[in-house]
């Protein structure tokens, strides 16, 4: 997707198929709010049209396709992943990963650091407008349980901190403690959050300039 035009088309497929604006957000690595913007501007808006408050709206798509529809380059950026979290040189044997796009991230990165593998589903795959149910989210049986040990959290990018920070607090409910989490790209810079590192292979930095 090279422009706006393409990310209207795509949420507008999206929603098609009947994912929720919380899913679409998901799939096109964009916030909440974006993906709500983009749905609505596929429903007869003209295409490309800025919303009302473009400062306050701002956001960035990013676009990992190029890694994720190959085995190996997705392996290549695990490695890279595992390496910035061996750093906490702890005894940590269970890497979470927050599906969907994290879940893939986390078993390449599990097999590395070679832990075993959870999965988180947040609240936000179930989202449509006004507040997320907080007790949305859940740990699929299908993967390791929590059972009151250290583990990592894997994500693909961190957009608002929401997500993460809904994943950390999921794990601590269940008597987990989560040592670090790594992502690809950080939009918001974090260093930490709710004292936990973060982790990134690509921060993004916006520079806005006042004329």
């Amino acid at each position: 997707m090279k422009n706006v035009d393409d990310l209207i088309d795509s949420a507008a497929e999206l929603a098609e198929r009947g994912l929720s604006k919380g899913e679409i957000a998901d799939e096109l690595n964009v916030s909440r709010e974006t993906a709500s913007w983009l749905v609505e501007r596929s429903g007869g808006a003209e295409a490309g049209e800025a919303p009302a408050d473009a400062t306050a709206s701002a956001d960035i798509h990013v676009d990992w396709s190029a890694l994720g529809r190959d085995s190996t380059r997705l392996g290549y950026a695990a490695s890279a992943m595992a390496d910035l979290l061996a750093k906490q040189g702890k005894e940590v044997d269970l890497t979470v990963g927050i599906e969907k796009a994290g879940a893939p991230l986390a078993t390449a990165v599990a097999d590395r650091l070679d832990t075993d593998l959870g999965t988180y589903a947040p609240a936000k795959h179930q989202w449509e407008e006004g507040d997320i149910d907080e007790h949305g989210g859940g740990f699929s049986r299908n993967f390791a349980a929590i059972r009151n040990r250290d583990c990592y959290v894997v994500d693909d990018i961190i957009t608002s901190g929401t997500t993460m920070r809904e994943s950390i607090d999921a794990i601590r409910e269940q008597g987990g403690e989560p040592v670090a989490c790594v992502v690809l790209v950080d939009k918001m810079g974090y260093d930490d959050i709710d004292g936990v590192p973060v982790y990134s292979l690509v921060d993004v930095v916006r520079v806005d300039r006042e004329e």
